[in-house]
């Protein structure tokens, strides 16, 4: 074939491929930023579902500028999810699209009558919802929770996940878990995970993620306040960063009324369990450093002063981990996942003590030690601000 020819025929073939006879356009579609899902008192299941508005920033009203919302929530119900989502055109005018979705708030109140592995499962088998994204339980009703605006970010939904990965991070008040680790961690031995709590802030429309939620077999089972996750977060090895209060030490003794913190920069333990015949023991060190974030009595001029600071800190510590094991276990609920560390090590031996578990749990010997290592008084010396140094 000459050259001109096999151009020409090159070029026919291009032609006929060319085409858009699968194409779908960005008008078909809502992209979906969070849902909120709820039970109705009629029974049917409530979706809520948060879309991001691709609208100009600013929209020209009779010659004034005003700001247009960034979220869009539309409301469907029916007896399955499926069903409400399939009803979001006839509201919207669009499909739902679910790849960018950041959040899935479930309301407490179905979390802790309904099993939540039942209402999750359609995102986790849809082929559009990543696994990636981040469920939590939000106080009572969850569908109120998406007309809360955003401060910083343009929708609610990419706020809610902001405020669980950096409020994990940073602070250690609650845990950021995507949804397939929480699907992974209901199918291990002690059939509980954790989900973040989304709870009404100070104002009637600010919202904090603060908080864990425990799931057992599905159902809601208990909620943590901040105290108890930050030692769950220990016990767990899910600790990143955050701060540890404790109260001044004036003569020797507690000085209630004002407390010092420390910023912790590396927290690293271990919970061991040990199965002897039907007694089991569970041995948990937690090793801590950091550095001086306030003095208010403290005076660390000696090796003493630190040795005395560190202690203090190490109490803190160490009763706060009792409190919160003690919590567990009166509620015979083994949120730190001693079973799976005994199936891991013992697999015969986890079947022997598997059906009579939530009892042994509530039997276990905890035996608990905390070290703490001061780096630094960081950048000011080691008395109160203001102080003469003595």
């Amino acid at each position: 074939m000459k050259p001109p020819v096999s151009a020409l025929a090159v070029a026919l073939v291009f032609t006929l491929l060319a085409g858009c006879w699968d194409n779908s356009e960005l008008d078909e579609y809502g992209y979906v930023q969070a849902v909120a899902i709820d039970r109705r008192t009629d029974g049917l299941i409530q979706v809520t579902t948060h879309f991001y508005n691709p609208a100009n920033k600013n929209n020209q009203v009779g010659g004034n500028t005003e700001p247009v919302q960034k979220g869009i929530n539309i409301a469907t119900s029916g007896e399955t999810i499926m069903e409400a989502i399939r009803d979001i055109p006839t509201a919207l005018g669009r499909k739902a699209k679910w790849d960018h979705m950041r959040v899935i708030l479930l309301g407490e109140e179905l979390a802790r009558t309904e099993n939540v592995r039942e209402v999750l499962d359609f995102f986790s088998r849809d082929h559009e919802p990543r696994g990636t994204v981040l469920p939590l339980i939000a106080e009572q009703a969850a569908g109120p929770f998406l007309d809360v605006r955003p401060f910083v970010e343009q929708t609610i939904g990419q706020q809610y996940k902001k405020m669980e990965n950096n409020g994990a991070r940073y602070s250690a008040d609650s845990s950021d878990i995507p949804l397939y680790d929480f699907a992974i961690k209901l199918k291990g031995p002690s059939k509980t995970a954790e989900l973040p709590y989304l709870h009404r802030g100070v104002a009637p429309q600010e919202a904090t993620v603060s908080g864990v939620a425990i799931i057992r077999n599905g159902k809601l089972a208990d909620i943590l306040d901040e105290s108890d996750t930050e030692a769950f977060l220990m016990l767990t090895g899910r600790y990143t960063s955050g701060v540890i209060e404790f109260p001044c030490l004036e003569n020797g003794k507690e000085h209630t009324n004002a407390k010092e913190s420390f910023e912790v920069v590396t927290l690293n333990g271990s919970t061991v369990p040990t199965v002897a015949g039907d007694k089991i023991s569970v041995r948990v060190k937690i090793r801590i450093e950091g550095t001086v974030g306030e003095l208010r009595c403290s005076h660390l001029k000696t090796k003493d002063d630190v040795a005395r600071f560190e202690r203090m800190i190490d109490d803190t510590v160490e009763r706060q981990l009792r409190q919160t094991i003690e919590r567990f276990k009166r509620n015979e609920l083994d949120a730190i996942g001693i079973a799976s560390r005994i199936y891991r090590m013992h697999p015969k031996l986890w079947k022997r003590l598997e059906p009579e578990w939530k009892q042994r749990f509530a039997q276990i010997d905890f035996q608990v030690g905390v070290t703490t290592r001061v780096l630094s008084t960081s950048m000011n010396v080691g008395t109160p601000f203001g102080t003469k140094e003595k």
